[in-house]
């Protein structure tokens, strides 16, 4: 059996980087633009107007030049000094990493974890809030991707609100592909970017901050300056009228702009509901074919990533080698701590189509046949089918 090499035609599955649309690679071929012409400047004002407007803000996003994972750890650089008090809310692997760089910035932190298939429980948030009112800062992942769970943040952010904490959110894999904006979940801090459920490629981070986010960043003396990791240089790098503190990528923001565009035209309510629709589908033939999701609960299971539980004595790692090789197919590895136990599909951008549920059917059941399963392949995509049926 002929493994496919980088030039063979393969479909991504992934929980990220995902497929990008195809009107998004046309659109990083475009003119790469001097960053102070002033064509460019007016054109990346309008793509942060355009963020603006995805992500429901009062004020302008920040567009940061480079993955989340830039973003995430400028958050906590920035935000967190080293007389706060933070609550990491970890059920995941990510939540339980932004931990590590939190410490970095502050001696002082506090944990709530769950087993990594459950959620956090807000109930669990306001007691910790109650005995502990020193608490300044709370993060919270909203889809732990490699866990694919979801966090109820607005009742969280709700919660910290009244506190008078600050919260930062990591809504990397999440927004665009659900219901969920900053203000809604009351967060001071939240990142994300195009490259999960608005299918463009991994390379920006897009940043909704709040007012006093900027007073609080702002006066901290030791919150990066002049540096990738600097937040409070970016602030109002958005005005035609203003410099970028360093080159913006400037073929990403043309790959943004048009992401953006698909989103907001295709309405995001309309995108959400396919996301929605894709995932249960695939939940539903997951369990009829004689699988498990990872996901304690249907409810807190994500829109955009479905987890699939590794049934005992099958190598996680040669199932996604096999569906690969045999199907074309390609998913995702579990993280850390779910590294080996679950193989996650991804319901993002341009593949959170339903169609793409039955391919994902398709090829799991094949390679775990192939791996001595002998699952029910028919009745899984029947019963995926009869979900696509119910929702025309």
């Amino acid at each position: 059996m002929r493994y496919p090499d980088h030039a063979d035609p393969v479909l991504t599955l992934t929980a990220g980087p995902v497929n990008a649309y195809a009107e998004v690679l046309r659109g990083l071929g475009r003119t790469v633009l001097y960053d102070y012409d002033p064509a460019f400047q007016l054109f990346y004002e309008r793509v942060v107007d355009k963020a603006q407007k995805a992500m429901r803000l009062s004020n302008k996003p920040v567009i940061l030049h480079g993955e989340p994972v830039l973003g995430l750890e400028a958050a906590a650089a920035s935000l967190i000094t080293s007389d706060d008090v933070v609550l990491n809310l970890a059920s995941g692997v990510y939540g339980k990493g932004f931990g590590y760089w939190a410490k970095r910035y502050s001696p002082h932190l506090l944990e709530i974890e769950v087993p990594y298939n459950e959620a956090i429980d807000p109930q669990a948030v306001a007691a910790m809030l109650k005995a502990h009112p020193e608490i300044t800062v709370v993060s919270v992942c909203h889809h732990d991707t490699p866990s694919g769970t979801i966090n109820p943040i607005d009742a969280i952010g709700a919660l910290v609100s009244a506190h008078g904490g600050y919260l930062i959110v990591d809504a990397v894999s999440s927004f665009g592909g659900m219901k969920t904006h900053p203000e809604d979940c009351k967060a001071d801090i939240y990142v994300t970017g195009p490259g999960k459920c608005l299918g463009a490629p991994p390379a920006l981070t897009i940043m909704g901050v709040s007012d006093r986010a900027w007073a609080k960043m702002k006066a901290n003396k030791a919150a990066p300056r002049a540096s990738m990791l600097s937040i409070v240089d970016w602030e109002n790098a958005w005005s035609r009228d203003k410099p970028f503190p360093f080159t913006p990528s400037v073929a990403e923001v043309n790959g943004l702009d048009v992401a953006l565009d698909l989103y907001l035209n295709e309405g995001p309510e309309a995108v959400w509901a396919r996301h929605a629709l894709t995932a249960k589908a695939m939940r539903a033939g997951v369990v009829a074919m004689g699988l498990s999701i990872w996901a304690a609960s249907d409810a807190i299971a994500s829109p955009s990533t479905t987890a699939v539980r590794t049934p005992h004595g099958v190598d996680e790692k040669a199932l996604r080698q096999a569906a690969r090789a045999r199907y074309g197919v390609v998913f995702s590895s579990g993280r850390g701590e779910t590294l080996g136990k679950l193989t996650r599909i991804g319901h993002m951008g341009p593949t959170a189509q339903p169609i793409y549920a039955i391919a994902a059917l398709t090829a799991l059941g094949g390679a775990m046949n192939a791996a001595g399963q002998k699952l029910a392949v028919g009745k899984g995509i029947d019963a995926a089918l009869a979900v696509i049926d119910a929702d025309a």
